[in-house]
C-alpha cells in the first residue's frame, strides 16, 4: 500500500484515542531509531574492514591450529625428536646457522637480480 492508501484507510477508520497515537509515535521512533543504526553500521566503513579482518584473524588462527594438529599427528617421534635436536642446537651455536642463512639469502637475492 503507498502512503495515500494508508491515509484514506486511517481517514475512513474509527478516531484514535491520544493514547493509540502516542504509541504509534512511539513506535515509529523506534523503527527509525533501528534504520538510522543499521544505516550508520553500514556506512561506517573503518568498523567493517576491523571486523572482516577479525573474522579473517579467527579462520587462520583455526587454520594453523588445524595444521598444526594434522602435522603433530601425523610427523612419527624419530622426526620431532629430530627437529628439536636441530632446534637446540641452533640455539647453542647459532654463528654456524646465521652464516648459512646469509648465504643462501644472497644466492636467492643474486638470482633474482639476475633474472632482471
Amino acid at each position: 500500500m503507498t502512503d495515500e492508501a494508508n491515509r484514506e484507510t486511517a481517514a475512513e477508520a474509527e478516531p484514535r484515542s491520544a493514547e493509540e497515537i502516542r504509541a504509534n509515535i512511539d513506535e515509529t521512533r523506534e523503527q527509525l531509531g533501528d534504520t538510522v543504526e543499521a544505516l550508520a553500521a553500514k556506512t561506517d566503513v573503518k568498523a567493517r574492514a576491523s571486523d572482516k579482518i577479525d573474522v579473517a584473524k579467527e579462520n587462520v588462527t583455526q587454520l594453523k591450529e588445524d595444521v598444526v594438529s594434522k602435522a603433530r599427528d601425523a610427523t612419527p617421534e624419530s622426526a620431532a625428536a629430530g627437529v628439536q635436536q636441530v632446534s637446540a642446537t641452533v640455539q647453542e651455536r647459532p654463528t654456524p646457522f646465521a652464516a648459512a642463512g646469509a648465504f643462501a639469502a644472497g644466492l636467492i637475492i643474486g638470482w633474482l637480480l639476475g633474472r632482471s
